[in-house]
């Protein structure tokens, strides 16, 4: 799910440190815990020294725990400064959104209700999601810098929209396509059967005749009683304009399917994301829950 370049490899533990910070963890150890709990593995080298990386969600190399790396708030001693108490929770790349109303942005709005960790609607929330899909989630805002629910909201409609556009396209172009290869069939019985119907008309339409070569006689007809449903009356078409329709029939589904496969993942995780932040927030059709309302 991240690539391993720019700011997304630092941004996968982050994330997943302000999720298991919020979670209030007893001790470092704790946290470490909830952390590898997460989906993070985590590696202890010489010195004390403390890495992690997500290989669930594509990050091959470890990312060492230290605020030159990570920035300020993302050292092992602030860490454990914040879980003691002795200091407050940094908000790290999270920030008021810009928005005319100046509401707190959406990532903070989570993690202060994680935070909270009040009410029915988070207990219903604890009891069916975890660590993992709440830290996937999150770095799904971040990465699509979705800091509003609106946001959110608007980028989910239009990847269901853009998804059933390019399945609705797809399915436009079987048809043509199905068509193209019963002709391109028929065409080729027609051809291989023309002969012995010709010999058969030359009988005079006999009954022996029919009875020794039924099976070709039969296929002949077959090919022109496909003719007359497809072509609606209209000419016959060359073979090889036949086939070069085919060949831009199927590149045309080709790439429309990689725009499809491409679409339906982006819809299946802003739809996972959204849906467990709505669980969360206690967001039912558009409406957040009143034991979980600001």
């Amino acid at each position: 799910m991240w690539p391993q370049t720019g700011h997304r490899i630092w941004s996968c533990p982050k994330t997943g440190r302000d999720f298991c910070l919020s979670e209030r963890p007893e001790s470092f150890d704790a946290f470490l815990q909830m952390m590898n709990g997460a989906g993070f593995e985590v590696k202890h080298g010489c010195g004390g020294a403390i890495s992690f990386r997500a290989p669930a969600y594509g990050q091959d190399r470890f990312t060492r725990l230290r605020s030159s790396t990570l920035g300020e708030g993302y050292g092992p001693e602030e860490l454990r400064a914040v879980i003691e108490g002795r200091a407050s929770l940094p908000a790290g790349r999270s920030r008021v959104s810009a928005g005319s109303s100046g509401s707190v942005n959406l990532i903070v709005d989570i993690q202060a209700r994680m935070r909270e960790g009040k009410g029915p609607a988070y207990e219903r929330w604890a009891q069916v999601y975890n660590l993992k899909q709440m830290a996937a989630a999150l770095q799904y805002l971040q990465e699509n810098d979705l800091l509003e629910y609106s946001q959110l909201e608007r980028h989910a409609a239009q990847a269901a929209d853009r998804f059933h556009e390019l399945s609705g396209k797809i399915k436009e172009l079987e048809n043509p396509l199905a068509v193209n290869g019963e002709l391109k069939a028929a065409m080729v019985d027609y051809a291989k059967t023309r002969p012995m119907f010709e010999r058969y008309k030359a009988s005079k339409y006999s009954r022996q005749f029919l009875a020794e070569h039924e099976g070709d006689i039969s296929l002949h007809r077959a090919a022109r009683s496909m003719f007359k449903r497809l072509l609606n009356g209209g000419r016959l078409p060359k073979m090889d304009a036949l086939k070069a329709e085919g060949r831009k029939l199927s590149a045309q589904k080709k790439a429309a399917y990689g725009e499809y496969r491409a679409a339906k993942t982006d819809m299946r995780d802003v739809v996972a994301a959204k849906g467990n932040i709505d669980h969360l927030l206690g967001i039912t059709g558009g409406t957040k829950n009143k034991e979980m309302a600001r």
